[in-house]
């Protein structure tokens, strides 16, 4: 089940962080000698078809909270919602350039949590506003973090879950981590384990530019299909 977990908060397919930075994305891959060389798409029958140039709709998309020193080792936090999990134990994260990128490349270190419900305001401010115009994003929102013991990065105490990483790479805007440990708040926890429903991660939704709540549990994982193998 930790694996599980794990898997559902880390799992999609990310890059930069904030709103107007994912339609500045869009605008850049769409310009004209892109779409040249684009090949023509064809319709498909009874479905609505929205071509290339749609929000892209990947989901879930968790809202992964990136932490790192800077350097005069004051905290920053930056919103991504284009991550997931590349290995047991590596993630994978599309970043454009930002103060985040400039505090990775100093210090080889980030953590990793997961905007909640508890938390949308805040969590919406970090991937709003660039560490570059306001010099402690942390403390204007009234956050307060600990330095991992194992990796230089701090850890955001107002976020239960948190995955303590270390660079692997980072080139062509792909940052991955190895996530060498993680650690959680006993209030999210079930019977020792993580238990989401505690949690209530949030997820991006591109095509309504809005979060949304996880749901209720629906089925067991490798349970639920055994019912065709038995058959």
């Amino acid at each position: 089940m930790k694996k599980i977990a794990a898997t559902i908060l880390c799992g999609l397919a990310l890059a930069a962080c904030t709103n107007n930075q994912q339609t500045e994305n869009v605008q850049s891959n769409t310009n004209p000698d892109n779409q040249q060389k684009q090949q023509k798409v064809e319709e498909v029958s009874g479905r609505v078809n929205f071509g290339a140039q749609h929000a892209l709709v990947t989901t879930p998309q968790p809202c992964v909270m990136i932490a790192t020193w800077d350097k005069n080792h004051t905290p920053d936090v930056m919103m991504a919602a284009w991550a997931g999990q590349l290995d047991y134990n590596q993630i994978v994260i599309s970043l454009s350039e930002h103060k985040t990128t400039d505090n990775l490349r100093k210090t080889g270190a980030f953590t990793v949590s997961f905007a909640d419900e508890r938390t949308v305001a805040e969590s919406d401010y970090f991937g709003t506003v660039s560490g570059h115009d306001v010099a402690n994003k942390v403390a204007k929102v009234g956050f307060t973090v600990t330095p991992s013991p194992n990796v230089d990065a701090p850890i955001v105490n107002e976020y239960p879950l948190t995955l303590e990483c270390r660079v692997v790479s980072f080139e062509n805007g792909m940052l991955i981590g190895e996530v060498v440990n993680q650690s959680a708040d006993e209030s999210i926890l079930t019977d020792g384990k993580i238990d989401l429903a505690k949690l209530k991660p949030i997820v991006f939704d591109a095509s309504g530019v809005s979060y949304r709540a996880i749901g209720e549990e629906v089925g067991k994982a490798w349970g639920d299909g055994k019912k065709f193998i038995e058959e």
